[in-house]
């Protein structure tokens, strides 16, 4: 399974950004993890193609997760922005240990 991130960039605090990662094909969970210079990565958001959710607490009312299964792709509607969220974005598919990673698109907060 490859895995296409694209999306991320650099805006003020307050401001947006919306990534998107494309699948080659269906996965069932896809989800955003993040990874901070010095960091753990850390799960952000995650979707089932029945749309089930999950969100990190620090991330939850301002990021939004949805996929369009026709296209094998998910979004993340990023409001509120916070220079917190200053990190590399990663696309991930399927259930760990058997599960995708994307290349990573940056995303940087300024204050």
């Amino acid at each position: 399974v490859q895995l296409q991130a694209s999306g991320g960039g650099l805006v003020q605090a307050g401001g947006s950004l919306r990534l998107s990662c494309a699948a080659s094909k269906s996965i069932n969970r896809m989800g955003w993890y993040r990874q901070a210079p010095g960091k753990q990565r850390e799960l952000v958001a995650v979707i089932t193609s029945g749309g089930s959710t999950r969100y990190a607490d620090s991330v939850r009312g301002r990021f939004t997760v949805s996929r369009d299964n026709a296209k094998n792709t998910i979004y993340l509607q990023m409001n509120s922005l916070k220079p917190e969220d200053t990190a590399v974005y990663y696309c991930n598919a399927g259930w760990a240990p058997e599960d995708y990673w994307g290349q990573g698109t940056q995303v940087t907060v300024s204050s």
